[in-house]
């Protein structure tokens, strides 16, 4: 897919544009709109955004910077093959710390938690049919919800920061694989915050985060092009 032919709106050209242009091509990237291998040219780019080179070649070396774009002299800039070391990574930080988010927050429930969960679940729920990419935001902000919930607004950042690698194959999955079982899996986690009962929270979110490790050799087996062969 060409670069003029994404869905990634206009730039504000009264605002720095080098961030919102790495938003945007992040994005493409993440949602395999920019597929692994594709060519990325800054005077393509560039002309599609009427932007001079500049902020253009900061967006890349950015993006460079988080694995996503291979920028090799010479030759060009490339969108990078998935890394599965980096999804491991990712998925095992994830357990880690969400494990004791929601221990936190099912030890002591902040008022109108479960509430708002169930209510951000509804809205899962009304996107399982007819736009499952669209989940993919509706899951982040329902773990987001739960870290500031625990007071630990920050681990949440520190997870985002490294989860773009996983957040690829999320896409894939969220368009192969059913939702309900997601869903299923998240009224678990409320169940269990709302019933105080911390051991079956933990549970519950550790077997959600490990989902991945079952699917993805269906996924590499789906999309062999888009992982790195050397798995790095």
């Amino acid at each position: 897919m060409g670069i003029e032919s994404l869905d990634i709106g206009n730039l504000d050209l009264s605002a720095p544009v080098g961030p919102q242009l790495t938003a945007a091509l992040r994005q493409s990237i993440i949602r395999n709109q920019l597929k692994p291998g594709v060519r990325l040219s800054e005077a393509e780019i560039g002309a599609r955004f009427g932007i001079s080179r500049q902020p253009v070649r900061e967006a890349f070396i950015k993006l460079a910077e988080e694995g996503l774009l291979e920028i090799r002299p010479q030759r060009g800039s490339f969108v990078r093959k998935i890394s599965l070391e980096a999804v491991m990574d990712a998925r095992f930080v994830r357990e880690a710390v969400e494990a004791d988010i929601v221990k936190a927050c099912a030890a002591d429930p902040a008022p109108g938690l479960v509430e708002e969960l169930r209510a951000q679940i509804e809205a899962q729920q009304r996107l399982v049919d007819d736009r499952p990419a669209a989940f993919v935001p509706l899951d982040d902000m329902f773990h987001r919800t739960l870290a500031q919930a625990a007071g630990r607004p920050n681990a949440w950042a520190v997870i985002e920061g490294m989860k773009t690698q996983m957040d690829r194959v999320r896409q894939m999955t969220s368009i192969n694989f059913p939702l309900a079982h997601l869903i299923t899996q998240h009224n678990a986690v409320v169940d269990a915050i709302e019933a105080h009962d911390p051991q079956a929270a933990e549970q519950a979110m550790r077997g959600h985060l490990r989902m991945i490790l079952q699917d993805l050799p269906a996924i590499r087996e789906d999309f062999p092009d888009y992982f790195d062969p050397s798995g790095e």
